[in-house]
């Protein structure tokens, strides 16, 4: 059996840590609220274009397109300062920093996670996900075709990754096969739209929730490709 030293947690952030299903409510409620329905439509349509483009979630970025024919509205800077200030802490699924803790008592926690290089640190920051593994935090633009880099900066015998998105936990697998243990945890909208318990390889864990890897032993690791 491997030593904690040889393992590393690989954990996702978005509706795996915590709720962004409920964020991205509560930014449509604050955009209704400044601009109105169809404005707030419109900002997520550009949101999605935007993602589309570069590949990765950037509501910074889309807030920027959104502020065309909008320059002189005093509350694009509201809406600014929501993004900014959120208090994504709130936001934690039960019991997730502790399975974060249970993890590096089992090896080492990493954060590993698509987006862009200002927000979604932000998020990782304010949500005390940061401090909660020591501020070892990798952010790509997609996680699942960069593998290589990941192993190069945080070189292991095994690896544990947990996620929503079961597509990325078996794109990943097929890259690194038996070296890698699949946690898929069914929280959020990815995870329980229909189809998604569809893909190949299957996850090699299933989860209901976060909470559920405070019981993760050693021995549930090893799996075979």
């Amino acid at each position: 059996m491997l030593s904690a030293a040889d393992t590393v947690f690989l954990l996702d952030v978005d509706n795996t840590l915590l709720d962004n299903d409920r964020f991205g409510r509560d930014l449509t409620r604050r955009l209704e609220e400044l601009f109105g329905p169809p404005a707030a439509a419109r900002y997520w349509q550009l949101f999605e274009q935007l993602r589309a483009e570069v590949g990765y979630a950037d509501y910074l970025g889309a807030l920027q397109r959104f502020r065309t024919g909008l320059d002189d509205d005093p509350h694009m800077l509201t809406v600014a300062g929501f993004l900014l200030e959120y208090p994504f802490a709130h936001l934690l699924y039960p019991e997730a920093l502790e399975a974060v803790a249970h993890l590096r008592r089992l090896g080492r926690a990493v954060i590993l996670s698509d987006g862009d290089v200002v927000f979604q640190p932000r998020k990782i920051h304010r949500s005390g996900i940061w401090d909660a593994v020591g501020g070892d935090v990798l952010i790509y633009v997609h996680k699942e075709r960069v593998l290589d880099h990941v192993g190069q900066r945080r070189p292991a015998q095994r690896y544990v990754m947990v996620d929503d998105k079961a597509y990325l936990l078996a794109a990943m697998k097929r890259a690194w096969g038996s070296r890698l243990t699949t946690v898929w945890v069914r929280q959020g909208h990815y995870a329980l739209a229909p189809g998604s318990n569809e893909v190949l390889p299957p996850p090699d864990r299933v989860i209901e929730r976060i909470g559920d890897l405070r019981a993760l032993r050693p021995q549930d690791l090893e799996v075979t490709a």
